[in-house]
């Protein structure tokens, strides 16, 4: 399928993450500021929870599920705190002028 748009880059702003739908998928894009921003699966694959309602860390570039309290790399999708085992997809980021578009496949 190949890039796809996903948002302006002021819809998130630094430290914040939001829920979009892109080709079926439900997908947590993130704002880390400097470092750009992230995009991972948004359902948390121990609980089913939305991870765009859990707390953002800018330091680790982690965020964490609401739910249980796992966290999950931004970089990655890799659960990094239990009780998640499993990770969550990861998208690769493009920004063009104002726009966020993530690579799907």
């Amino acid at each position: 399928m190949g890039l796809v748009r996903i948002c302006a880059a002021t819809d998130v702003a630094e430290g914040e993450a939001r829920r979009f739908a892109v080709e079926g998928r439900e997908v947590c894009v993130v704002n880390l500021g400097e470092d750009g921003f992230r995009a991972i699966g948004d359902v948390c694959s121990h609980a089913q929870a939305y991870l765009h309602e859990g707390e953002v860390d800018l330091d680790d570039r982690t965020i964490e599920c609401p739910r249980h309290g796992s966290t999950f790399d931004l970089d990655t999708g890799k659960a990094r705190t239990l009780p998640a085992t499993l990770p969550v997809p990861s998208y690769e980021v493009k920004t063009d002028n104002d726009d966020v578009y993530i690579e799907v496949s």
